[in-house]
């Protein structure tokens, strides 16, 4: 099975996966974004943003498939996926390769997202890249919010205010699986 974990840039997809795994050793950790950074780095990207290519999509299902079938083992992803055509193609090619996905959306007041995105750091060598990376998640806060409304049916809403293990409680209980404490 996969376990997408989604919403916003800062609203603690990251966080969640990492106590998951805590609670949940077997699992695989699987981040998308790492894709992203390789297809960076073979191909231009006009929008800047690499979920508009479409080999990132297709990555991220064959990596995501072929990590469930070769490791049968369950796999965790945190990744922000607010585009309704893109969630649906890769959540419907995962399906038609016969894999569950059960999926978790993380929802956040706006002016939360803002607090913890300017509370962070991703390059603190490059102060200026830094920002420029804050200022694209802000950015995508609104899309982000608004996916709610699109989101699948089955995906569970859970509050991305409540603690980390409060919120792996929920995913675990929502999966079926028996967590070691």
């Amino acid at each position: 099975m996969i376990v997408w974990v989604n919403g916003a840039f800062g609203s603690g997809k990251t966080t969640l996966v990492e106590a998951l795994h805590l609670r949940w050793p077997e699992a695989l950790v699987f981040d998308p974004e790492m894709v992203g950074f390789v297809l960076r780095e073979v191909v231009e990207v006009p929008t800047g943003d690499f979920q508009d290519l479409r080999q990132w999509r297709r990555q991220v299902v064959n990596m995501a498939a072929g990590l469930v079938e070769e490791y049968q083992r369950p796999v965790l992803v945190p990744m922000t996926l607010a585009n309704p055509a893109y969630l649906d193609e890769i959540f419907g090619a995962l399906k038609d390769a016969g894999i569950p996905v059960h999926h978790f959306f993380l929802k956040v007041p706006q002016d939360v997202l803002v607090r913890r995105i300017d509370g962070r750091s991703v390059t603190p060598d490059d102060p200026a890249k830094d920002e420029r990376v804050r200022a694209w998640c802000k950015s995508k806060i609104a899309s982000c919010v608004a996916a709610v409304d699109a989101l699948p049916k089955e995906t569970a809403i859970l509050d991305g205010q409540l603690t980390p293990q409060e919120l792996a409680d929920a995913v675990l209980a929502g999966v079926g699986a028996e967590p070691h404490l």
